[in-house]
């Protein structure tokens, strides 16, 4: 086990009612579970996301921390969250990093693997995530 390290699980969600897909906008919220794995505690300072539709549009989103919070998490502790994001077409993906400061002043990356956000009917977002 590294000593500096967190797990980021996500699972994403259609919205169908803040998207209006005649006008082409598709509304996906997206639930971040941040777990310490690693020995020493740390803390979540910033993140980075990239957001890609199926038409090749890209924008990135850079902040501090997440949705209002800088969660300080001790080694086996979590911290979860939900966000959304709109996209001009039925498809997309995200992926990302989180930039993190542990208690000794170490500072390291969380990487966040490439999701798939899917417009679906009758149903909810795949949750498939990309290697």
């Amino acid at each position: 086990m590294s000593k500096y390290q967190f797990s980021c699980d996500v699972v994403p969600q259609y919205l169908p009612d803040q998207s209006a897909p005649d006008e082409n906008i598709y509304g996906f919220a997206y639930t971040v579970t941040l777990t310490n794995t690693g020995d020493v505690a740390a803390q979540l300072i910033s993140r980075h996301w990239v957001i890609s539709d199926a038409n090749g549009h890209t924008e990135e989103v850079k902040g501090l921390g997440v949705v209002g919070h800088q969660p300080l998490l001790k080694p086996g502790e979590s911290f979860q969250y939900t966000s959304g994001s709109r996209l001009r077409t039925p498809t997309g993906t995200m992926h990302g990093s989180y930039f993190c400061v542990a208690e000794d002043g170490a500072r390291f990356e969380v990487p966040i693997a490439m999701f798939v956000l899917e417009a679906q009917t009758g149903g909810s977002a795949s949750g498939r995530v990309l290697h």
